[in-house]
């Protein structure tokens, strides 16, 4: 695993959902060596995307949940590059607003993708979206966490399909017993780690968001 590397491409656009619609920045995450490579969301631009994936081979585009701004692109870069698109079915009204009638694989809790001599596992992690899931490489101590957690907090839970209580459970039950070493990648923004952002949880189920 000593060759792992992790590429970070952020990409603008906007996120539309219930009526609303913002300029956000995404970031995608590739996880991968010199040979072959995982993107993690597909935001926005493909073009930046295949840019820094270069002549690797990619294994899978696994997306963290079906909200638009993370799936733009998804069938555009399958059809580049020849990979599977999976996305937990959780998801699949959100994709299906975006992507009606393109098929994906379903992506399972407890899954695990190799790529590059190392495992990424699956969790599922229900709240910000139902099928919402982050991607943990235990070997290199990383979480890409996708809309599930970030610098200060948990995803927003004020649209459609999503639930407070149901992200705190994931956080606390899934991400929070982690090695608080790990690194935690964000769909948006600044990254952190699991031990920044534990102390915290009591405040934000105070806070309600």
């Amino acid at each position: 695993m000593s060759d792992l590397r992790i590429d970070n491409v952020v990409t603008s656009g906007t996120f539309s959902l219930d009526g609303g619609t913002w300029d956000v920045d995404n970031n995608i995450w590739l996880v991968g060596n010199d040979d072959e490579v995982v993107i993690i969301d597909a935001a926005h631009s493909a073009q930046p995307i295949l840019d820094a994936v270069g002549d690797r081979t990619v294994k899978a585009i696994v997306l963290t949940h079906g909200h638009n701004d993370h799936v733009t692109v998804a069938p555009e870069l399958s059809e580049a590059t020849g990979a599977p698109i999976w996305l937990h079915p959780g998801d699949d009204m959100l994709w299906n607003d975006t992507h009606p009638g393109v098929a994906h694989e379903n992506l399972e809790d407890g899954q695990r993708i190799d790529v590059a001599g190392t495992t990424l596992q699956i969790i599922n992690t229900p709240g910000h979206s139902p099928g919402s899931s982050v991607i943990h490489v235990p070997e290199a101590k990383v979480l890409f966490s996708g809309d599930t957690l970030f610098h200060g907090g948990p995803g927003a839970t004020g649209r459609s399909f999503s639930s407070f209580p149901t992200i705190i459970e994931s956080i606390r039950d899934k991400i929070f017993t982690l090695d608080p070493e790990t690194a935690v990648h964000t769909g948006h923004g600044e990254g952190t780690k699991v031990a920044d952002e534990a102390p915290h949880l009591e405040e934000w189920i105070k806070r309600g968001s």
